[in-house]
């Protein structure tokens, strides 16, 4: 299916990596010229010579279209130096995005009790406030336009809270709740959509580093803890970042224009209920 996005720019956030790089990967080879953005220069620099040999790809595969154009930003996305940054790439298309993808790496676990306003204020601001901000920058040019696309990487722990996790459960609620009302606005009559992309477990480094720390905690080994968790997931394995990838280019496309103000669940099957 051609999503009939070739052509349009993207902001894909925290995509040195992980589910960010899967969703890169995906949008270059629909022919979307990219900004990417992480802060550590080394890691990105090998996300783009990955993603400008799929776009050389493209090129060979669609000559009568223009090769994506991709982009590095390391910077603090969460800061308005690390915004405009973004916003001032050298060749890039300014504040002009068609495509957002927000993305930032999760506050980390613990007692709710060990947690002060210090804490707090920096959940909120990577996970709830510099979406938002970044919405603000874009979403009135993507309406005058008359298309736009904006996906939030949040958590499945949105739809079923997880403990241990509350930073990310407040934080990322608040998005959910803010991005839920905006859909609705009438940014959706001006062709703008925005929606939420869900993850459950994923094998990205995120996903082995917490499964080594349990093993080194619980006495079990790697393999165990590995296959254990897996277990859990009616589909019996872990999803892919080119999987995750796959969805949030389809939630980009034309095809998706009648799709917004939605929160994609991605896990595989482990979320018990049926709303």
């Amino acid at each position: 299916m051609k999503l009939g996005i070739e052509g349009r720019w993207a902001l894909v956030c925290g995509s040195s990596a992980g589910l960010g790089l899967g969703c890169a990967r995906a949008l270059v080879q629909e022919g979307v010229s990219v900004v990417i953005n992480a802060r550590g220069a080394v890691k990105l620099g090998k996300a783009v010579d990955e993603l400008r040999q799929l776009s050389r790809k493209y090129a060979q595969q669609a000559p009568e279209q223009a090769a994506p154009v991709v982009l590095p930003v390391a910077a603090d996305i969460t800061t308005p130096a690390g915004r405009e940054a973004v916003f001032q790439a050298d060749g890039g298309p300014g504040k002009a995005f068609d495509i957002v993808v927000n993305n930032a790496g999760g506050p980390p676990p613990g007692d709710f009790r060990q947690w002060g306003e210090k804490e707090w204020l920096a959940a909120l601001q990577a996970n709830m406030l510099t979406p938002i901000e970044i919405i603000r920058a874009v979403v009135d040019g993507m309406a005058e336009r008359g298309f736009g696309r904006i996906v939030n990487i949040t958590s499945s722990a949105v739809k079923a809270p997880i403990d241990i996790l509350g930073l990310s459960n407040g934080a990322r609620s608040g998005l959910t709740g803010f991005v839920s009302g905006l859909a609705r606005s009438p940014l959706a009559g001006k062709g703008v959509t925005i929606n939420n992309l869900l993850p459950g477990k994923f094998d990205t480094d995120r996903l082995r580093g917490t499964f080594s720390a349990t093993a080194e905690k619980s006495g079990r080994s790697l393999d165990e803890v590995r296959t254990a968790q897996a277990a859990l997931i009616p589909a019996g394995r872990f999803g892919t970042p080119d999987e995750f990838g796959a969805i949030c280019a389809f939630l980009c496309s034309q095809q998706a224009a009648y799709v917004t103000g939605q929160n994609w669940l991605v896990d595989g099957g482990a979320y018990p209920g049926t709303f």
